[in-house]
């Protein structure tokens, strides 16, 4: 079998370097705002996305879990309804995946606020959010949505940073919660 002739080196410098580069691009003003949505302590948060952006879903809902939110993993079989006054945060690079989309109007259509993480700010799914981090990602050299599922992880865990902050010990109460059956 022949194996790809990439230097790793390399590799990890492109990655490294697009990573810094889309994040630095971030606005501040937006991390801010999707921060603002997370004062209501006792709102549930949903997770959501396809394929890849599913599975930083599914991480950034542990992560809030972790934090003390009442989070959920859409899709999971224990995930109750949502409704209003909820959260729901979507990662789609696009902004225009059908199932995505269905899904951000039936949170809307229940009165839950929406927070859009993608790469395009004027996208159907930016036009229904309360909230919207914008992840410039273009130009990549790495395959189909890898930089935007990176970045939409790194800035989802930065943001549970901004929202535990104040909170005194808060890793003394991430451990406890953080799950004991592995």
């Amino acid at each position: 079998m022949n194996e790809p002739t990439t230097n790793a080196s390399t590799s990890w410098f492109t990655v490294r370097a697009e990573i810094s580069g889309a994040l630095s691009e971030v606005s501040g003003t937006q991390m801010a705002r999707a921060a603002a949505m997370f004062t209501v302590h006792d709102r549930r948060w949903f997770c959501s996305g396809q394929g890849r952006s599913g599975l930083v879903a599914q991480m950034s809902a542990m992560r809030l879990m972790h934090a003390g939110f009442d989070a959920h993993a859409v899709g999971e079989a224990t995930a109750p309804s949502i409704g209003d006054g909820d959260g729901l945060i979507m990662i789609s690079g696009s902004g225009e995946t059908p199932v995505t989309l269905h899904l951000a109007h039936l949170a809307r259509a229940s009165g839950a606020h929406l927070l859009a993480v993608t790469t395009r700010g004027d996208s159907s799914l930016a036009g229904l959010a309360n909230a919207v981090i914008e992840v410039p990602t273009g130009g990549s050299n790495q395959f189909g949505g890898s930089l935007f599922e990176q970045s939409a992880l790194l800035l989802l865990d930065a943001l549970i940073l901004d929202i535990t902050a104040a909170v005194p010990r808060v890793y003394d109460e991430m451990r406890a919660r953080h799950t004991n059956l592995q």
